[in-house]
């Protein structure tokens, strides 16, 4: 019911079957190369946590997870094929558009609409030595 009432209330689609998340990874890998210090990790970490979703997904299929995973981000590694993902229903790569898998805009968005376009990463100097969790 959620994804009906998502769709009526912001009508746009992006590519589904971890094709988006794929894309946005492997732009996060090939800028975390020109990144320098601690915010080259911050790319990096991000980039693999949005590998997560198309992982579950994969394994979701029952189909081997790390050929599948090694194939959708060689396919993603040049940034051309932005449309390549995973059809949970025939376990294949495959092109989401001509499929014809989607996933919702709002799903992908982040809270609030906006995302912040560089990552900040606490350096000590920004720290204010408190614990967060209370003895």
């Amino acid at each position: 019911m959620s994804v009906a009432r998502n769709i009526l209330n912001n009508p746009k689609l992006v590519p589904g079957g971890g094709a988006t998340v794929l894309t946005v990874s492997a732009t996060l890998k090939q800028n975390s190369s020109s990144v320098e210090g601690l915010e080259k990790w911050a790319y990096e970490a991000a980039a693999i946590a949005f590998e997560a979703i198309p992982r579950t997904l994969t394994q979701n299929c029952g189909v081997n997870v790390i050929r599948t995973m090694t194939a959708l981000q060689g396919k993603h590694a040049n940034g051309e094929n932005a449309w390549i993902g995973i059809d949970g229903n025939t376990d294949v790569i495959t092109d989401v558009k001509e499929k014809k898998i989607w996933d919702a805009y709002n799903k992908k968005r982040p809270p609030g609409g906006k995302a912040r376009l560089k990552p900040q990463v606490e350096r000590e100097g920004d720290a204010d030595n408190e614990q967060i969790i209370p003895e």
